[in-house]
C-alpha cells in the first residue's frame, strides 16, 4: 500500500478538503472533459452546465464554500493556482459572468445562482459526498454527465471508479514499494527485519516513485506552506466570513504569550499555532490538507513548535512529514480521513495520530514507541462527532484543532516514556473508529443536523 507524502499534504484553500477543494477538482475535470468532446460550437453556446449537490455537500455546502469552489473549477482553477490570490474578488468576477468559456468561439451557460442545486434528499449510495454534473442542451436533452465523489483531502472519485477505490484512495501496487506494509502490524514487522525506521522506510517507498531531488523540494515546499500559514494567522486580526461573527483569537493569544513568555506553558503554544492555522482556513485562505483542512491546524502547530521552540532541524522536519505519512496512509488504507464518511475522530483524530508519531520519531522514538504514539492520540478521539455550527469550519473546529495538538504533544511524550509495549494495537484502534463511524447517525457526519450545531438559540 503506498501513497505518497506529497499526496497526502497538499497546499490548497480553505475551508474544506471534501467540500471545497474536491468540489473544486471535480468542477474542473468535469469542463476538461466538456473541451475533449465532439460538440458543435452551436450546440455548445446552447447549452448549460448543471451541478446537484447530494449528502453532506447539500447540508454544509453553502458554509463550506461548496458553490464557490465549483464555480471555481468551471473557470478551470485548481486549489494550488489560488494560493496568494483575492479570491473573494475573483468569485465576485466569475460568478457574475453567467457564462463559461469553453474555447475562443463557445461558451456555456453557467449561473450559480440558478444552476447549482443544494439536493438536501436521500444522498447517492456510494458515498455521502456526491456531485452530478450535467450538460444540458436545448429542449433540456441531456449533453452529457459525470458524477463525481468527494472523498477526503481533497481527492475524487467518479462513479465507474469509487467501488474499485480502498478507503477511500486509489493505492499503489504492493509491488510499487520496496516496504509495502499496509498496517501497523506489517510496518512494526518490517522495521524490525531491516533495523530501519518508519521514516526510513517511507523514505524508500517514496524514491520508487520519485527522485530524490523533487521528494525533498516538495517536503520542503510543504514545510514553507505550513509555516508561512501559521505566521500569516498570527498577524491577521478581525471576524471571520460568515454570520457567525466569529472573531479571531490566535494573534491576540500568540502577543500575550509573547509578552509574559515566563507565563506561558506549551499547551498556550500549541493552541495559538493550531488556531493561527485553522482561522487562516476558515476565511478561505491557503492552508496544508493535514490531512483535511478541518485538521490543518494540529500537525503544523507540533512541527512548529519542534522547530522554533526545540531548535529543530530540516531533516527533523522530514522525518516528521515521512512518519506522519506513513500513519496517515495507514488510517486512509483501512478506514477514512473523511468527517462526512467518520466524523470528525477521522479529521482531528487522524491529524492529531500522525502528529504523535511524527512528534516520537524526531525525538528520538523506536517504531515500537511511534506506533504506540499513534495509537495514544486516535484512541483519544474516538466517537467525536462533525457537528459544525451554521456548517462553517469555525465552532467547534478552530478550537478543536489546538485541543486535538495538545494531545499528540500528550501521546508522543507518553509513548516515549514507554517501552513501546502497550493493550491496544494501532491497527485495532483504527478498526475501532471505521466501525463507531458506520453505527454514527448521518446527523453528526457534517450535515449540522446535530450536537454542537443544533445546540444554540438564536434570538
Amino acid at each position: 500500500m503506498f501513497i505518497s507524502v506529497l499526496d497526502l499534504f497538499k497546499v490548497g484553500i480553505g475551508p474544506s478538503s471534501s467540500h471545497t477543494l474536491g468540489p473544486m477538482v471535480a468542477a474542473r475535470d468535469f469542463i476538461t472533459r466538456i473541451k475533449g468532446l465532439n460538440i458543435s460550437q452551436a450546440d455548445l453556446n446552447a447549452a448549460s452546465i448543471r451541478c446537484t449537490l447530494k449528502g453532506s455537500l447539500a447540508y454544509t455546502g453553502k458554509g463550506h464554500a461548496t458553490d464557490h469552489a465549483v464555480t471555481l473549477g468551471l473557470h478551470g482553477y485548481l486549489p494550488p493556482d489560488l494560493a496568494g490570490v483575492d479570491v473573494a474578488n475573483l468569485i465576485q468576477r466569475i460568478w457574475n459572468m453567467h457564462c463559461v468559456p469553453i474555447d475562443k468561439l463557445s461558451t456555456v451557460s453557467f449561473d450559480p445562482d440558478k444552476h447549482i442545486i443544494f439536493d438536501k434528499g436521500e444522498p447517492l449510495p456510494e458515498h455521502p459526498n456526491g456531485l452530478i454534473f450535467e450538460l444540458i442542451g436545448q429542449h433540456h436533452r441531456q449533453i452529457y454527465a459525470e458524477t463525481y465523489f468527494s472523498i477526503g483531502g481533497g481527492f475524487i472519485s467518479t462513479r465507474a471508479d469509487i467501488n474499485q477505490l480502498q478507503a477511500p484512495l486509489k493505492m499503489e501496487a504492493y509491488t510499487s514499494c520496496h516496504y509495502p506494509f499496509d498496517s501497523a502490524e506489517s510496518m512494526l514487522q518490517m522495521a524490525n527485519e531491516s533495523g530501519l525506521s518508519i521514516s526510513q522506510m517511507k523514505r524508500m517507498n517514496e524514491l520508487e516513485h520519485r527522485h530524490e531531488k523533487a521528494l525533498l523540494e516538495g517536503m520542503e515546499q510543504i514545510w514553507h506552506a505550513m509555516k508561512s500559514c501559521i505566521e500569516k494567522g498570527l498577524r491577521a486580526e478581525g471576524s471571520l466570513p460568515g454570520k457567525l461573527g466569529i472573531m479571531r483569537r490566535a494573534k491576540a493569544l500568540y502577543e500575550d504569550l509573547t509578552r509574559q513568555p515566563e507565563h506561558a506553558n506549551i499547551h498556550d503554544w500549541l493552541c495559538a499555532y493550531a488556531m493561527a492555522v485553522n482561522e487562516e482556513n476558515a476565511a478561505g485562505h491557503m492552508v496544508v490538507t493535514a490531512p483535511t483542512n478541518g485538521a490543518a491546524g494540529v500537525i503544523p502547530a507540533v512541527l512548529y513548535y519542534v522547530v522554533k521552540h526545540e531548535h529543530g532541524r530540516l531533516d527533523q522536519v522530514q522525518e516528521f512529514l515521512l512518519t506522519a505519512s506513513a500513519i496517515g496512509g495507514l488510517i486512509k488504507h483501512r478506514s477514512s480521513i473523511s468527517g462526512a464518511e467518520v466524523g470528525c475522530q477521522g479529521e482531528v483524530g487522524s491529524a492529531a495520530a500522525m502528529a504523535a508519531a511524527g512528534l516520537c520519531a524526531v525525538r528520538g522514538g523506536t517504531p515500537e514507541q511511534v506506533e504506540h504514539a499513534a495509537e495514544i492520540a486516535l484512541e483519544h478521539h474516538l466517537g467525536m462527532t462533525c457537528d459544525p455550527v451554521h456548517g462553517l469550519v469555525q465552532v467547534p473546529c478552530i478550537e478543536r484543532n489546538g485541543f486535538g495538538a495538545i494531545k499528540a504533544f500528550t501521546a508522543a511524550s507518553l509513548a516515549l516514556r514507554g517501552s513501546g509495549e502497550h493493550f491496544m494495537p494501532l491497527d485495532s484502534c483504527i478498526e475501532a473508529m471505521r466501525q463507531t463511524g458506520l453505527e454514527m447517525s448521518h446527523k453528526y457526519k457534517e450535515t449540522s443536523l446535530g450536537g454542537l450545531a443544533v445546540s444554540i438559540t438564536e434570538c
